[in-house]
């Protein structure tokens, strides 16, 4: 991923947006969710094979899984695909990630799937962790869509 400046806010923090992604990805992506129920899975895996930093598919594998643990392991991979691409984006681990720009969603989303998951297992802590994390990224917070 090229690197992008980081962009101070009225408030002086930091706030990083993630690069758009190759189009052939998010089209892939866009062919698997379209595929019928019985392929999307699989089709969706194999985006997320191809395109690992691509964090949109690890979220659809997460929403898509019917296991809990198999959901958390989907988003826990993102989260962490996640904060890899940050960082390559110029994050240094404060400042804003806000729900408003389109291609922070894969990792918010995986994050917010983290903390949802770490509920439903009973990880407290994790769950926590996960629910403070995402108001210092977007302190006004989680939008009711997701």
């Amino acid at each position: 991923m090229p690197e992008t400046p980081i962009h101070l806010t009225t408030g002086g923090l930091p706030e990083t947006i993630i690069p758009s992604y190759q189009s052939e990805a998010v089209s892939a992506l866009a062919d698997a969710l379209a595929a019928p129920p019985s392929d999307r899975k699989a089709m969706v895996a194999a985006v997320a094979a191809k395109w690992p930093r691509f964090l949109d598919p690890w979220v659809a594998l997460g929403n898509m899984s019917d296991e809990l643990i198999e959901r958390y392991a989907y988003f826990r991979v993102g989260y962490h695909r996640g904060l890899d691409t940050l960082r390559a984006s110029g994050w240094r681990g404060s400042g804003y990630v806000r729900w408003t720009h389109e291609t922070n969603l894969g990792f918010l989303r995986s994050l917010l799937g983290l903390h949802r998951s770490a509920v439903a297992i009973g990880e407290s802590d994790e769950a926590e962790r996960c629910a403070q994390f995402l108001m210092q990224l977007d302190p006004s917070g989680v939008p009711e869509s997701e």
